[in-house]
């Protein structure tokens, strides 16, 4: 799962935005960028799968030394954080940190419990729940609150899929089944567009999660891959603090927020 499943910045110069009176036209999700975006995880999963140590993490020594030091480290997965496809942009972090004195039967709880990821990722996740297990498949909702210079509510669905590889190793998979950008969220007049409509400040997400007991604890790792809109021409200067920095900001947040309700 961004897993998704952390919190993002308050409003800045523009004051309190709301995506409804954006100076920014509505961008729709086109086939070709799904195509894209779909071609490129493609590619992406046939790495994960051939990848010789189960840890990125443990690649670098320095990253492994780091991370038991207590630092989240969040990189990009290749040379640039993000990708050019038709209309659209791949945003593609991984990030791993270091859980001293948990164990891999604890973690695996805490972030299995669905329900109440919007108390242990909030402020980003306002609201959660799970909408079906069947062994270690879970499909889950998440209402996702994105603050940088503007405002975004977005209802998210999600298929999560767990992988067993050995008594101290775990893995997931995360894909998002819908992304709704709400409008006046939580008003009386909130109303959800179709998906793959909207401003497009995000239209898919991937969450691929690796979990290893060692060394006194469990480290934590993700690689989330997400799907948005381009830059406009023009409007780098609104666009850009949500479409390029918040993907990084995200998952950093999300790390930190799992290894803190497990270090309580």
């Amino acid at each position: 799962m961004r897993t998704l499943p952390a919190a993002w910045l308050g409003p800045l110069l523009l004051g309190a935005f709301l995506p409804g009176a954006l100076p920014l036209a509505a961008a729709e999700l086109k086939p070709r960028t799904v195509q894209a975006f779909e071609d490129y995880v493609r590619g992406t999963e046939q790495r994960l799968d051939s990848r010789h140590m189960f840890l990125w993490c443990e690649e670098s020594e320095d990253r492994l030394r780091r991370a038991r030091q207590g630092e989240v480290i969040v990189q990009p997965t290749g040379a640039q954080a993000e990708m050019k496809v038709p209309e659209g942009l791949v945003h593609d972090w991984i990030g791993c940190a270091f859980i001293p004195g948990t164990t891999l039967e604890r973690t695996l709880s805490l972030v299995q419990d669905y329900d109440h990821h919007k108390n242990v990722y909030s402020p980003e996740v306002i609201d959660s729940r799970l909408l079906s297990h069947n062994g270690d498949d879970f499909k889950i909702y998440l209402r996702l609150l994105k603050k940088k210079v503007i405002t975004v509510v977005l209802d998210t669905d999600h298929d999560v899929r767990y992988y067993s590889a050995g008594p101290t190793r775990s893995k997931s998979r995360s894909y998002s089944t819908r992304i709704v950008e709400v409008e006046n969220a939580g008003k009386n007049s909130e109303r959800k567009p179709p998906p793959g409509t909207g401003h497009g400040f995000l239209w898919k997400l991937n969450s691929y999660w690796r979990f290893e007991e060692r060394d006194g604890g469990v480290y934590i790792e993700c690689q989330a891959i997400s799907l948005t809109r381009d830059v406009p021409a023009g409007l780098g200067w609104l666009i850009e603090p949500i479409i390029r920095n918040l993907p990084r900001e995200s998952l950093a947040n999300t790390l930190r927020a799992t290894r803190s309700a497990l270090t309580k």
